[in-house]
């Protein structure tokens, strides 16, 4: 599967602004509603910039690293956090190495334009 953004997020609002923002810029872009469906992209072969949501029911964003990481799915992505909190999460200890950025919502679409094809840079070929 080719791919160069995956956004994942719960809400439906963020998935379609976050793609609309990154297409008209000319990315690649996939949408996923959940963790397990972002693992399942990967596993199917999606390499890429993943805009990961922290806060989804079910598996989070950190959840869905640990997935990552147990399923050795990590090799050729590079994760950007997006999130609405600004407190650190308990969560995140062991996992924020895995991390790249971090992009807090509302975020400017230039600023996310940019550091995304910026971070298309230091995946794997």
């Amino acid at each position: 599967m080719k791919g160069d953004i995956m956004i994942v997020d719960d809400d439906a609002h963020v998935r379609i602004a976050v793609r609309t923002i990154l297409s008209d810029a000319g990315f690649n872009v996939i949408a996923a509603s959940s963790g397990k469906e972002c693992i399942n992209f990967l596993k199917d072969g999606f390499s890429g910039v993943l805009l990961l949501d922290i806060m989804m029911p079910e598996m989070d964003g950190w959840d869905t690293i640990s997935a990552i990481l147990e399923s050795g799915l990590e090799k050729r992505i590079v994760i950007v956090m997006l999130t609405a909190k600004n407190n650190p999460d308990s969560k995140m200890i062991g996992l924020q190495e895995y991390v790249i950025d971090y992009l807090t919502k509302p975020f400017d679409n230039e600023e996310l334009i940019e550091k995304v094809g910026f971070f298309l840079r230091y995946i794997p070929k």
